[in-house]
């Protein structure tokens, strides 16, 4: 149980160190290493989708023959709907945005900004938090290597996500200790979202391969619907690509060496 308590807490940490780079770094993050960062982070979600999720759920359905697509397609079809819901239901600005997406709100700036970071996070911490409940399942599909390769991938990933929401905070008139408080709270929500998913998982043992795919559909979205457009907005796509062929590669690399 414990390996799985610090399992759940690596992303969680990734948050929080990046974050603290409001203590040591003076100016905000240049843009062309914010969208090289955030072609990453795409690059390590895509790559967790397949290998660490939609693979392995495929996987566990493997006794419904030619039709074992069919968990995986469900939930990531519903997870795509989930965040697709989320995002026009929460208000929330991102951080190369002027203006904010979903209802409109009398909350401030700062709020909204850590609102769409706390958005991105949910599918992540699934994600997390599924493949550790296969293993606490002692599903084979599923080995202790492959869950850390996971966690350490989305860990690594969370890391410029951190510096991106404290770093504005603090260009913003904020305060360093505030700034890295709001970026740290940020990334609260995976280990919740993981902890939930958990107890889902637990509930239900049969729906391990549809929430696999869930978790899949919803990073897949963010990916699509967030990541990719902020980092190639103007055209400027050759920093992002090279980007996400780097997070890709890493994750490909973690989850099949560990795996």
């Amino acid at each position: 149980m414990s390996s799985v308590v610090l399992g759940l807490l690596i992303p969680f940490a990734g948050t929080t160190l990046g974050a603290a780079c409001v203590f040591l770094m003076k100016k905000d993050l240049n843009d062309t290493v914010q969208r090289l960062l955030m072609g990453f982070a795409a690059g390590v979600m895509t790559a967790a989708s397949v290998w660490s999720l939609l693979i392995p759920s495929m996987n566990m359905a493997g006794d419904m023959g030619k039709f074992a697509f069919i968990p995986a397609l469900t939930g990531f079809a519903l997870g795509i709907a989930f965040l697709f819901t989320l995002d026009r239901v929460i208000p929330h600005l991102h951080a190369a945005a002027e203006r904010p997406e979903g209802p409109k709100t009398a909350l401030g700036k700062t709020a909204m900004l850590v609102f769409a970071v706390t958005l991105h996070n949910i599918p992540e911490g699934m994600a997390v938090g599924v493949v550790f409940a296969s293993l606490l399942e002692q599903n084979e599909m599923v080995s202790a290597a492959a869950a850390f390769a996971l966690s350490i991938g989305i860990a690594l990933q969370n890391f410029p996500e951190g510096a991106i929401i404290s770093m504005p905070l603090r260009n913003q008139g904020n305060g360093k200790l505030k700034s890295f408080w709001y970026g740290t709270l940020s990334g609260a929500v995976e280990p919740i979202a993981a902890l939930v998913t958990i107890l889902l998982t637990g509930i239900i043992t049969a729906a391990l391969p549809y929430l696999l795919a869930f978790a899949a559909g919803a990073m897949i979205y963010v990916v699509v619907e967030e990541l990719l457009p902020e980092a190639t907005r103007d055209e400027k796509t050759d920093v992002c690509t090279l980007g996400f062929a780097a997070g890709f590669a890493v994750m490909m690399v973690l989850d099949v060496a560990l795996g």
